[in-house]
């Protein structure tokens, strides 16, 4: 699957309907944005189960500071609804890869039980 540009408008549909999301926050003006381009398309060729989409930034700057982006590119990975990486800065495709197994991997539900049992003992 390719990439899908998101906005304001789409967020919400795209990332509440989908598993598992992959964002890139990038601006037009950013080197690192280049070239962590290429290997942002090529893992979403390989991964047609999960959605990756790409924001810019620049133009939708109150999707950026929902999810606390201060440098670009972020990557921003989110599964039903959770999310469970935020990072500023390029990948290989290699390290990309790796965090989408991971992302697959993780079971949300064991993750919720978890939290809320913490939170009955806190």
């Amino acid at each position: 699957m390719a990439t899908i540009e998101l906005t304001k408008g789409t967020f919400s549909d795209v990332v509440g309907g989908a598993s598992l999301v992959l964002v890139d926050f990038w601006g037009p003006r950013c080197r690192l944005c280049r070239t962590f381009e290429p290997v942002f398309e090529q893992a979403s060729q390989r991964h047609a189960d999960a959605v990756f989409g790409k924001v810019d930034a620049e133009a939708h700057s109150q999707l950026a500071a929902m999810f606390r982006v201060m440098s670009l590119p972020t990557l921003v990975i989110i599964k039903k609804g959770f999310v469970i990486y935020a990072r500023s800065g390029s990948l290989p495709l290699e390290d990309l890869e790796d965090l989408v197994g991971q992302a697959t991997a993780l079971d949300i539900d064991e993750v919720r039980r978890k939290r809320a049992a913490r939170r009955r003992t806190a």
